[in-house]
């Protein structure tokens, strides 16, 4: 029996394709023009990874962001399940996984899991770019430079500079105004990363930052966003393998219980 989950995002699809003891394949590309051909797609580059026909798929879960126009599915869950579910399963070398941070581009996602797994509390940011991942993008579009590249300039930083990350575009605007004053774009990208994470480590400090702490999402490959936020939170963050697809994994994990008629094992 096997069992797919797609995570259809603002800007990536992920699939993952699981057996009920194991990750057969994980998938992640671009958005098409539509959630629909994304989730086809995503799914058929899995299957061809994993050498499957989809007909021996048989059951599917999608998530995310499109994921109510995804078109096809024997399941639609939220975000949140399938981040507990994703976590919970892959647990870490250091634990059990008590909390989750999930920064996509769309949205940032702070997940409290209590002993068993199960979602106790959780905070979410969807309202303004500010604090996701789109924040980073556009500030790195304003310095003329790739999303690599950005990430190296925050590293490369030896001064430390202010930078307002309530509104994305008064960020912008700030973004313009120091470079203006000739503020090297090492400083201005390292006051970026600081600025999502001093927002960011406010979510999680308003659910409690219980360890082990999982990063997870999109901006967890984020090396300077990771350094940063574990400097303001004081605690080292735990990045899976692959954590693009963590809630993918959790939308598998889901689809996968009916077949098993019962829980997948952890």
């Amino acid at each position: 029996m096997i069992a797919a989950g797609l995570d259809i995002g603002s800007t990536t699809s992920k699939a993952v394709l699981f057996d009920g003891e194991r990750v057969l394949a994980r998938a992640v590309m671009p958005n098409a023009i539509l959630p629909s051909e994304s989730a086809r797609e995503v799914l058929a580059l899995a299957c061809t990874q994993a050498g499957l026909d989809e007909k021996t798929i048989e059951a599917v879960a999608v998530t995310g962001y499109g994921r109510r126009l995804a078109g096809f599915g024997d399941l639609i869950i939220t975000e949140i399940r399938a981040s507990a579910l994703g976590a919970r399963f892959l647990g870490s070398p250091h634990g059990p996984i008590r909390t989750v941070l999930d920064l996509g581009g769309q949205d940032t996602k702070v997940i409290a899991l209590a002993e068993d797994g199960q979602v106790q509390d959780f905070a979410m940011n969807d309202k303004c770019a500010a604090g996701t991942g789109r924040f980073l993008e556009m500030l790195a579009r304003k310095l003329d430079c790739s999303m690599a590249e950005f990430i190296e300039a925050a590293l490369a930083s030896t001064a430390a500079i202010h930078m307002n990350a309530t509104c994305a575009v008064f960020a912008e605007s700030e973004v313009v105004s120091l470079l203006a004053r000739n503020v090297p774009k090492t400083d201005i990208a390292a006051a970026a990363h600081q600025a999502i994470a001093d927002r960011i480590a406010a979510m999680v400090r308003r659910i409690g930052a219980r360890e082990v702490l999982a990063f997870v999402g999109g901006g967890a490959l984020n090396r300077a966003l990771l350094a940063t936020l574990e400097e303001n939170l004081g605690i080292r963050l735990w990045v899976p393998e692959s954590p693009q697809t963590v809630v993918a994994l959790g939308a598998a994990l889901a689809a996968f219980q009916p077949l098993s008629q019962g829980p997948p094992r952890p």
